[in-house]
């Protein structure tokens, strides 16, 4: 009998040693998922870092669309953009630090138990799905058709391709469904919700601003679906003010600091110049300088002129104007929505018929909207020396969207102006009107690369995507 204790005594002192290892393993004091709020916040803010980011390596499009030109290197201005891999960088960040993050947002979110109440928790599943609105936006505009239905499926290594326009339409769809799901007088995130502080009435007027504005990114594309979208959208109630911008406030200290200053203040980079074609733009309108070219930039001449280094050539960085000081403190916002830019969409809409109005009225308070974000000042006599006109809509929307170059690159393809002219010599092809998928794509996920290449109509930046339906003046 002692024997067989014996022999019994290691396979108890065994199970008695797995248990205390796993006790000593568990952290009592930690929940067992990341809080769902936890990702929102990292979410907003890699999205915010990815569209406000000055680094070459990942945001190229104030050189695209030529509001500034490079000075130790201008292969980006030049329109090569393999050698850095910036469309893996783009890619990346906003498929695995912004969408897999919300998506595991949403996953957590039913059964989270820091989020209090159901009415709480379907508001934070729609404010989650509009930020992957929002980033799957970026993602069909940019490259065509992408991964969508079978994206985030851990047990699917090679997803397929969806094509771009249905993607779209059914991003349409998620947005009615998350207004619908918006109750205003619940809460939601708190201050884990670093856009809006958790305000369901500004997520429910972004959710129609974003609505809006993906009507008319379609509008020559499919007039009659953009028409009935921007019609509800504006019906609904879309941003009347800058105070109902959607705005990430950075913070002083690092790590929370603007990508911008840490591109260039940080780390101590002179990289940047003013391009003449945004500097010829602010210097002249029909005679007069335009009130935010001081903002935009400084180093100006003595007249309060821009001095702007042609596209493509490499500039001395001491000859020419850089980036203002507002735009290069720690703490200037990101801004991934603005009132300005809802303003001119409903100018273009009224000027297409899609929506009763006068397209004078809301060109003009697009422009004020502008002034008002960047000089806080009149721009009554600015107005009438730049009436409204189609292309004058066209500028304005480019200027105000400098800063925003993503957005202003989509809104040049789309609307085919302000001409950008590609640089006289070394130009590495034409205006690219989409960017590559990412090589990794092509290695690693090749017979799905292939065939959304195939459907798209070429894997390259001259290949116009589903709502690019005009051909740009060159």
């Amino acid at each position: 009998m002692k024997k067989y204790i014996w022999a019994l005594l290691p396979l108890v002192m065994l199970g008695a040693c797995k248990k205390d290892f796993e006790n000593l393993n568990t952290n009592p004091k930690l929940f067992p998922t990341v809080p769902a709020p936890t990702l929102i916040t990292q979410a907003e803010r890699v999205l915010s870092n990815t569209v406000t980011s000055a680094n070459v390596n990942n945001n190229v499009f104030r050189l695209v669309e030529q509001q500034w030109q490079e000075t130790t290197y201008n292969d980006e201005s030049l329109y090569n953009f393999d050698t850095r891999n910036i469309n893996r960088q783009m890619w990346n960040f906003l498929f695995r630090d912004v969408l897999n993050n919300l998506k595991l947002a949403k996953d957590i979110i039913p059964n989270d138990p820091t989020i209090v109440g159901d009415a709480v928790k379907k508001n934070d599943l729609a404010i989650a799905d509009l930020l992957q609105v929002y980033g799957f936006y970026y993602l069909v505009s940019t490259f065509g058709d992408v991964p969508y239905s079978q994206a985030f499926d851990s047990a699917n290594n090679f997803p397929k391709y969806d094509d771009a326009a249905t993607i779209y339409k059914d991003l349409l769809k998620r947005v009615d469904a998350d207004i619908a799901a918006l109750t205003v007088a619940s809460a939601s995130y708190g201050t884990a919700d670093i856009i809006y502080g958790g305000s369901v009435a500004k997520w429910k007027k972004f959710a129609y601003s974003l609505k809006l504005k993906m009507g008319m990114t379609i509008a020559d594309y499919d007039a009659a679906l953009a028409k009935t979208t921007v019609q509800d959208a504006v019906t609904g109630g879309v941003f009347t003010a800058n105070t109902d911008n959607a705005t990430l406030v950075y913070q002083a200290a690092t790590p929370n600091t603007n990508p911008i200053w840490v591109d260039l203040v940080q780390s101590g980079r002179f990289d940047f110049v003013a391009c003449s074609t945004l500097a010829n733009q602010l210097n002249n309108n029909n005679g007069l300088i335009d009130p935010r070219a001081s903002k935009y930039f400084k180093a100006l001449d003595a007249g309060g002129k821009v001095l702007g280094a042609d596209p493509g050539v490499k500039a001395n960085y001491d000859s020419f104007s850089h980036a203002g000081d507002i735009m290069i403190a720690a703490t200037a916002p990101g801004l991934l929505l603005d009132y300005a830019e809802i303003a001119f969409y409903q100018a273009e809409a009224v000027a297409k018929g899609f929506i009763a109005g006068d397209a004078s009225t809301y060109y003009a308070k697009g422009v004020q909207a502008s002034f008002d974000y960047w000089t806080a000042g009149d721009a009554t006599a600015f107005i009438a020396a730049n009436p409204y006109s189609t292309n004058n809509l066209a500028i304005q929307k480019w200027v105000a969207n400098y800063n925003r170059g993503w957005d202003a690159w989509i809104e040049t393809r789309r609307l085919d102006f302000p001409v950008l002219y590609k640089p006289a010599t070394g130009a590495f092809s034409d205006f690219p009107v989409r960017f590559k998928y990412p090589v990794d794509e092509a290695n690693v996920n090749p017979a799905n690369y292939k065939a959304a290449s195939a459907a798209i109509g070429g894997d390259v930046v001259t290949t116009r995507l589903f709502f690019d339906k005009n051909v740009m003046p060159k």
